[in-house]
């Protein structure tokens, strides 16, 4: 477990603007520069000046956004970092009290000494040489640490940070920061699939998923607002919003019923190899012993008791009237969750589940034309949704799957979809192979199959790699078909 454990953080891009991505450059001329011109370090006087200042109204926005030491972490820092858990110790309060009592009494110590030359010539040289050794104790350290741990371990502890943190309690204390402290906030906590990506990229380590407050809100005081875990939230349902930006988590009643993660119990009942890195598994549920799930919707599935972390999959699978649900799963090199799930997961084996959610891919059994998209691993939750438009009553008289693969061999559940095309006159399957010379089929992406067809009168939903569905919505787009009858799920 200790090397999956290893997967756990994600480097990820941390730079957004073009002051975090050089101010660094800052840091190296103060540090450095200023062994030579020692006056450089009278510039991290106002450095000072301006974290405690803002953070009084914004908290540790100044560590996310304009630290020059921060943009050292994580503009340069992070291409070198084992970038793995930053130990207890470093986030202790006993370290961050000390080390500001330590740095507090040695540059309090050489200001005193300084002053005693007030007025003469090397005054200023030595003021400023005060800040450039102490700024290039910071880089040294805070490198050091970078290298070893994770780029922002040295901001568990730095007393700049101790120093901007009790700011900012001052300001909530006071009741002034009230219309400027922007936090992380989310969507709806319905939404959220738990998946824990916002704590795998998050620099500080924290762990937002788990401590939305009852406003869905991070209160947390180390967060540094620097916008990593909404870059990178694949749900998109996080922003940085003040309490009063009530407008981003309003829904009208019902809207999220969809979303509801009730918890289940289930046991692993079958595991089958499809192909090298692609398995499906099958879940009998204990508690609930059945549950009510359209075809269309995903589940979520417990990996880590660690991190309290579950990965979102589509519903490859409805049988025993909802008491047997399946799932398919392709490995990701690398991959924190499939990694835990094919090595431990084990038939027989207790499984934390939630859901059904999710209404994306529900398909509308009163239109008369529909087209299902698939590519990759993303046919899975198109197998139950054939299998209910075409055993089920409804109005359907039309509905086509264009399915894409890059090779013949890597169709999943190719047998399937053609026994329901037998079985069926309103289903139509249609394979397509992008690079195999061999194949006799349709020849290159979805796309060109969606091409060849007059869609006005469809609807569409789409479920597969990122650039697959973005090539799907130019195409659509350029066909100027109502993008309002399209509906998408990425894998």
């Amino acid at each position: 477990m200790e090397n999956i454990e290893s997967l756990y953080y994600i480097e990820t891009n941390r730079t957004f603007t073009m002051l975090r991505k050089y101010a660094w450059i800052f840091t190296l001329t103060v540090a450095i520069g200023g062994l030579w011109f020692p006056k450089l370090g009278l510039f991290v006087l106002p450095v000072m000046l301006g974290l405690s200042l803002t953070s009084f109204f914004k908290g540790r926005y100044w560590c996310g956004n304009i630290c020059p030491h921060g943009s050292l972490f994580d503009a340069v820092m992070l291409k070198f970092s084992k970038n793995r858990e930053i130990p207890k110790f470093f986030k202790s309060n006993i370290l961050r009290i000390a080390f500001l009592a330590f740095f507090s009494f040695q540059v309090g110590r050489k200001l005193i000494r300084v002053m005693g030359i007030y007025g003469q010539a090397p005054f200023l040289d030595k003021l400023g040489f005060i800040f450039v050794a102490s700024y290039l104790m910071v880089t040294v350290l805070g490198g050091i640490t970078s290298i070893f741990y994770s780029p922002r371990t040295w901001c568990q502890f730095c007393p700049m940070g101790t120093i901007q943190q009790a700011s900012y309690k001052a300001g909530k204390a006071l009741g002034v920061n009230q219309k400027t402290d922007e936090k992380v906030t989310i969507e709806s906590t319905d939404l959220c699939h738990e998946c824990g990506m916002c704590a795998r990229v998050c620099p500080m380590q924290l762990e937002p998923y788990l401590e939305w407050n009852e406003n869905g809100q991070l209160d947390n005081e180390k967060c540094i607002r620097c916008n990593t875990c909404m870059e990178n939230c694949p749900a998109g349902i996080l922003e940085i919003k003040n309490d009063a930006a009530s407008d981003f988590n309003v829904w009208e009643e019902g809207e999220l019923d969809y979303y509801k993660k009730d918890e289940i119990s289930a046991v692993i009942e079958n595991i089958e190899e499809m192909s090298e890195n692609i398995k499906e598994f099958s879940f009998r549920l204990q508690n609930p012993n059945q549950i009510d799930v359209e075809a269309g919707q995903f589940i979520l599935v417990k990996v880590s008791e660690k991190h309290q972390m579950y990965r979102a999959y589509s519903i490859a699978g409805i049988e025993d009237e909802g008491s047997l649900i399946k799932i398919t799963v392709m490995k990701v090199a690398d991959g924190y969750g499939t990694s835990i799930i094919f090595s431990k997961f084990k038939e027989g084996q207790a499984i934390e589940l939630k859901g059904p959610m999710g209404h994306e891919l529900v398909v509308d059994t009163e239109a008369e034309n529909i087209m299902l998209v698939g590519g990759g691993i993303g046919i899975t939750p198109f197998i139950p949704i054939v299998e209910s438009v075409v055993n089920n009553e409804n109005k359907i008289k039309n509905a086509k799957l264009v399915y894409g693969v890059n090779k013949e061999n890597q169709f999943l559940y190719r047998d399937f979809f053609e026994k329901m095309e037998a079985e069926s006159d309103k289903f139509e399957f249609i394979p397509v192979v992008a690079f195999d010379d061999n194949w006799e089929g349709e020849k290159g992406f979805v796309t060109d199959v969606m091409d060849k067809y007059d869609l006005d009168d469809y609807k569409i939903y789409m479920c597969g790699p990122g650039p697959m569905e973005a090539a799907a919505r130019k195409l659509l787009e350029e066909k100027d078909f109502d993008q309002s009858h399209l509906y998408a799920e990425s894998t």
